[in-house]
């Protein structure tokens, strides 16, 4: 039997509602809250999701540079590659060295676009969308 069940991801940055607003737009799901120094991204607002914190003097990662460690990464399955690129750089995605299709969002957090393997329904009509 489980001790718990996993609430949010919780990531550090200098501006949680801009964060989220990027993942919201990256993921399709709606911010479910927001105040100053918080905001999370979620199905709704029953469900968990991924946070985001005000931390001041947040500083980025600087992957693959291990000076200041990934600190934390998603991979994010998408149907088209070269279509996901261009839709994450036009949402503020930062293009990093290291390897394919491997970003950063606006606040420094990598972040890799992987192909959607054969046994997940396209993106966009899953259940867990």
């Amino acid at each position: 039997m489980p001790i718990g069940r996993l609430h949010h991801v919780i990531l550090d940055c200098p501006d949680p509602l801009a964060l989220a607003a990027f993942y919201r737009d990256l993921l399709g799901h709606p911010i479910t809250y927001a105040d100053d120094d918080f905001a999370v991204v979620a199905r709704n607002d029953h469900t968990s999701g991924i946070a985001f914190q005000l931390a001041p003097g947040h500083r980025p990662p600087t992957w693959p540079d291990p000076a200041i460690p990934q600190q934390i990464h998603f991979d994010v399955m998408v149907d088209d590659l070269p279509t996901a690129h261009d839709q994450v750089i036009a949402l503020g995605a930062t293009p990093l060295g290291g390897g394919d299709h491997v970003y950063a969002d606006p606040a420094g957090h990598p972040f890799c676009l992987i192909p959607r393997p054969g046994w997940a329904p396209p993106v966009g009509h899953g259940k867990d969308e």
